[in-house]
Formats: C-alpha cells, structure tokens, sequence
C-alpha cells in the first residue's frame, strides 16, 4: 500500500508537459500559407457564386469581409506565437484580428460602406429621387390603343403557352428523353406576332453528359393568338445555357467575360432570323450606392457561339423585346406613385399615392412588347384610376386615365359568367373594343387549355360577354353595349353616306384554322385578296369541308382590320364543281 501511495504521489507531482504548437513556421511563411489558402477559398467561391466586382454590390463587400476573416483564421492556426488549446482558439482568432491591420481595416471600411451606402439611399433621405425613376406622359387611349388589332393580343398566357410546349416535346421521341421544356420563357414580338420562346434543358447530369458535345438542338415557339407550337430544329445547336456546366453554364461565361458587370434579368429570345441569343440586362444603382435599381445597358450572347456584345440602352437593337424585366418596371413605378409626394406623405396623409395592381400582361404594340397593369390608390383596391403601358426595351411608360373596376373585379365577373364550367380566367387586358375601355381576358379549364373568351366593360363590370371565339365574343359584347345603351347598333348603309355588304368570289389559295375546342375557326385567303376571311364551324357547318382549289363566295362589310375580315356569308365549290 506504501508504495502504490508513493506512485500516485509521485505521479501528481510530475510535469506536464507542453502542448505541441500547431503550424509553428516563421512570420513571412504563416502569411505565405495563410495568403495561399484565402486566394484558393476566395477563387473557388468566385467561381460557384460569381460575385460581380463592383463597388455598387452589396455581395462584393461581403466578399471581402469573409476573404478577411478567412485570412486571419489561417494567421492565427499557422502563427508560431502561441501554443493552440482548445480554450484559445477565439480568442486567439480575435488577438490575430487586431495583429493583422489590413484585415482589420478591410473589414470596417466594408461594414462602414454596406452602412452608410444604404442609408445614403433611403427613401428617407432620397424621396424625390425614387419618385423620378420611372417617368410616365399621359397617353391617348383612342389613339394609341385602337391601333392594336387581333393579331397583336396575345390570347394565351405563360402557364398555358409552357403546356403547349411541354405536349409538343413529347411527341418528340429523340428530346423528350433527354431534354425538359424550361420554364422560364420570353413574350417577344416575332414577325409582327405575339410569340412566346422557350429554350430547352438537359433532363439532368447524366443527359448532360451524353449530350453535351452537340449541345441542345432546338428552341420551342408558341404562337399566343393560334396557339400553334413548333420546335425549332438548329443546323447548329446551342452550346450556351443554364443547363450546361463549367466554362459553358451561361451565367459563369457572363461574369468572366464582364467580370464588373452586375446582370438583373436574363432572359431568351431570338433575332429577325430565328438565331437564338441571350439578352442579360445589365443593373446600375443610380440613388446614393446601392438604391434605384434601373438598367443601363444589355449583354447580347450568341446561344450557339458564345460570342457576346454589349449595348446601351439607346443603342439596344430593335427585334430585342425584353430589356426591363416587367417586376422591375412595377417596382419603379410603385416607388413613382408612392413618393411624389414626400417619404411622409407615403406614411401618414398618403395623398395622392398610388400603386400597381397585383398582375400584369403584355401587348405587342408598333414591334415591341409593352407591359400592361392596372392603377389604384393605396388606401383603396375597389376600383382602378388607369393603368400604365411600358416599353420593356426603351422604357417608355404612357399613363392613361381611365377610371373603373379593378382588374381581380373583371376576373370575378368574367369567371361568373361561366361557374357553371369552373374556367379561370387569365390576367386581363385593357383593350379599346367599340369605343369602349374593356377587359380583355381567356377563360382556361383545369388542364390549362383555352376554352373561351370574355369581355368586361370597365366602367360596369356587369356587363360581360363570352364566346368560344373571338368573333362571337365581341359581337355578343357590343350586343350588350346596345342593349345598355353605351353604343349604337352598326348599320347597314347605301351608296349615300351608309355601308353596305359586300361580296368578293375567288379561287380559295390558303386555309388555316385555329381550333378551340367546342368551336373551329377558318381563315380563308381568296385569290385577288389581300385579307384573310374568318368563318365559324359554328356558323358554317359546312366549313370543314373546305379545300384549297375550291370556288368561294364570301359577303362581308368593309372592316377597321383590313388584315381579318368576318364573313357574313359563305358559299362554296370544290375544284370537281361538286356543290357543297
């Protein structure tokens, strides 16, 4: 017992002894070391996160800020001025902190930036500012807005157009195997049409692989009026998009290539010769140093090369319809019709205050897309004061004065018409129908397919019509107009002074239809005419029946539209003189 007492004794008295020192090295190399592993950490974030390198983005401060600590992380493990404990570490980090001055400063210049940059912006300080970021000028409605015509309004919206596109791509047993439709796709106005374009994805890494050497063979375009789909075969295919990887992922080729630029929207479209390219907008803070977003410029990147030019807004190309991307130009004016009067009005009195309304849609308007959404006051969202159009590629906004139901109102009344079929109803659009401010709007079933078309008065919303075609839609809705009062019925005139029906026969050289369902609408080009002469199945049961070759007579009155003219009556023979 004596000697196991003498060890135990001799045991407690005996030294410890030290610590090993983790990476103990000399100064100059703790800093090489520690140097080394911060560029290595710091390229590989850049190259994941692709930061842009600009004193206007917030992201780059906090760059440099994690770039710092990391370095004195490094300085403090591989210093060889003290042993490292498990009970040292923080503090050491923060002692090596204050040891390392550039560090030091680096990360209180960025947090003192990140601080005082966003203050200097406020809309506190900068109210005046905000509410000039978007300027509108009074726009005619008759003037401006009569001049679109059918085969301008886009009779689908992005939910149904993304569909159609996901239904054509599987008949296509060679892409739908290893291709997804994307869902992000661009309204455009595409010869003289509303036309929606979607790119295509690789299904996942492993299509990838197998495909990544040709690229993606095809873009997909959605016709918005006839809803004709069709995939669009390139001779060669596109080696840059967001599916891809590495030096090709689209956004990684854009930040190397400008490595300054700050990107907002980047969206898909194609040029007058069907070349796919991507437009990215590029963003500049334009209130103190990181408030009033607004764009200044746009990348133009060739899908299939990769080659890439920068434009100014003024300079952008015409065929280029998306610039500002429509949440932007929303946000803009919001802070328009908030702050015109003072950051406090906007919090107390609020007079005068304005918002959008929650949606939006487009119009294709003299070869560009315009976004459309409705204005109400901010205290109230019963009823709108107008609504705004703006040119997503110069940012021109018309405001026009036009007092009535809000557009949520519009879909109420329009989907009530129908209850008994559960059709939702698109986003509407205001539209100038018979001298009327109107909504505009295409009821959908459950599937997301277009079933008909609705028509609301703004000023009395409960006068609503709908119709399995545009046509019928529109004469049933200035048959209520009549009805109520708010338009007079159309007349048939003579020779002197009043219209008449009239009749043109011809050989039938081209026929199209666009089908929805419960109803077929044909469109008829006769030898010797410039237009086209739209029928019914409905009203025509015999227009199935039609043929190219075949002798028609057509009786119709004279239309604003010299493009599409409704036919009044219709006869017909086929090239056997077999009458129908």
């Amino acid at each position: 017992m004596d000697n196991l007492s003498d060890f135990f004794e001799k045991f407690a008295k005996k030294e410890k002894k030290p610590r090993r020192v983790i990476g103990k090295s000399s100064p100059a190399v703790s800093v090489i070391i520690s140097l080394a592993i911060t560029l290595l950490l710091g390229g590989i974030y850049f190259y994941l996160e692709l930061p842009a390198i600009n004193l206007m983005n917030e992201e780059f401060y906090v760059t440099l800020i994690v770039l710092a600590v990391i370095f004195t992380v490094c300085m403090s493990i591989f210093s060889h001025r003290e042993p490292v404990t498990g009970s040292t570490v923080k503090s050491k980090v923060f002692k090596h902190l204050f040891r390392q001055p550039v560090a030091a400063v680096i990360i209180i210049i960025c947090v003192l930036t990140l601080i005082v940059g966003s203050l200097i912006g406020f809309p506190l300080f900068r109210a005046k500012d905000y509410s000039n970021i978007l300027t509108t000028t009074p726009g005619d409605f008759a003037a401006d807005v009569s001049e679109i015509d059918w085969n301008q309004i886009p009779l689908l919206d992005s939910d149904s157009a993304n569909r159609l596109a996901n239904r054509k791509l599987g008949e296509l047993s060679d892409l739908v195997s290893q291709f997804t439709v994307s869902e992000d796709s661009a309204q455009i106005n595409y010869k003289n049409a509303p036309v929606r374009v979607t790119y295509l994805d690789y299904s996942d890494f492993f299509k990838w692989m197998n495909n990544q050497n040709e690229g993606v063979p095809a873009y997909i375009t959605i016709d918005m009026r006839s809803q004709e789909v069709d995939v669009v075969r390139l001779d060669k295919p596109m080696k840059y998009s967001p599916s891809e990887y590495f030096g090709r992922d689209l956004m990684r080729h854009l930040r190397f290539s400008y490595p300054t630029y700050m990107f907002d929207d980047v969206n898909f479209e194609i040029d007058d010769e069907g070349t796919p390219y991507w437009v990215a907008s590029v963003m500049t803070k334009t209130i103190g140093l990181f408030g009033g977003k607004d764009i200044k410029g746009a990348v133009l990147l060739n899908a299939i090369t990769g080659e890439s030019e920068y434009y100014e807004v003024g300079n952008i190309p015409t065929w280029v319809d998306r610039v500002y991307d429509a949440d932007l130009l929303i946000e803009q004016y919001d802070y328009t019709g908030l702050y015109k009067n003072g950051f406090f009005n906007s919090l107390f009195n609020q007079t005068g205050c304005t918002a959008t309304t929650e949606g939006y849609n487009y119009i294709a308007l003299n070869d560009d897309v315009w976004m459309y959404t409705g204005i109400t006051s901010v205290t109230s969202d019963e009823g709108n004061l107008g609504f705004i159009l703006v040119n997503q590629r110069t940012k021109e906004a018309k405001y026009y004065t036009c007092a009535g139901a809000e557009e949520f109102s519009a879909r109420d009344s329009a989907e009530g018409a129908v209850q008994q079929y559960g059709y939702v109803s698109t986003f509407p659009l205001l539209l100038n129908i018979s001298d009327q401010p109107t909504y505009f709007m295409a009821l959908k079933d459950s599937a997301g397919l277009v079933k008909m078309y609705a028509m609301v008065n703004v000023q009395q919303y409960q006068i609503v019509a709908t119709g399995y075609s545009l046509n019928e839609c529109q004469e049933k809705y200035h048959k209520l107009l009549e009805d109520n009062g708010i338009a007079e019925g159309e007349k048939e005139e003579d020779e002197a002074g009043k219209k008449e029906k009239l009749t043109l026969s011809g050989t039938l050289i081209d026929l199209r239809q666009a089908n929805i369902d419960g109803n077929t609408v044909y469109y008829l080009m006769l030898e010797g005419s410039e237009a086209y002469f739209t029928v019914s199945a409905k009203k025509f049961p015999d227009a199935p029946l039609l043929d190219v070759g075949d002798s028609v007579t057509v009786e119709y009155y004279e239309a604003e539209n010299k493009n599409i003219i409704t036919a009044e009556k219709m006869t017909f023979e086929n090239v056997n003189s077999q009458a129908k």
